[in-house]
């Protein structure tokens, strides 16, 4: 059974975030279990999240999930915008509300690390041969 959409198309939090991940090297969108997701082979940041034990919450509905960097994790955990989300967060992956005011150049540092954890080495030097990071 497909998952509904749990986002709005014309959300300008999306559209920003689609913005960041999509300008990264092999970078592509699909909607997975509801939500924006980006990838090159694999996830690296999600647009929307659930509350671990709280799925009909809608508190992540506009957050980030992304993974950290583990020496950045405990920091990130202190921030009250971060929370674990349920399903990604059993991984080590967290979200950042983005209902305050984004950081966006936060957000990007956050999606770019994400990224470089995730994508494929090749993908990671063409980045890097862009001058970023």
């Amino acid at each position: 059974m497909a998952h509904p959409p749990r986002f709005e198309e014309d959300d300008p939090l999306l559209a920003r975030v689609r913005q960041i991940a999509l300008a990264l090297p092999g970078a592509s969108e699909k909607v997975s279990h509801g939500r924006p997701t980006f990838f090159t082979t694999k996830v690296f940041a999600i647009f929307g999240g659930v509350v671990k034990g709280d799925h009909g919450s809608d508190a992540l509905r506009q957050a980030l999930v992304f993974r950290p960097d583990d020496d950045e994790r405990p920091a990130l955990l202190e921030d009250p915008r971060v929370s674990v989300p349920g399903y990604e967060g059993a991984s080590g992956w967290l979200a950042l509300d983005l209902r305050a005011t984004p950081d966006w150049a936060e957000v990007a540092e956050l999606v770019e690390s994400s990224y470089r954890a995730t994508a494929p080495a090749r993908r990671v030097a063409e980045l890097d041969a862009r001058g970023t990071g």
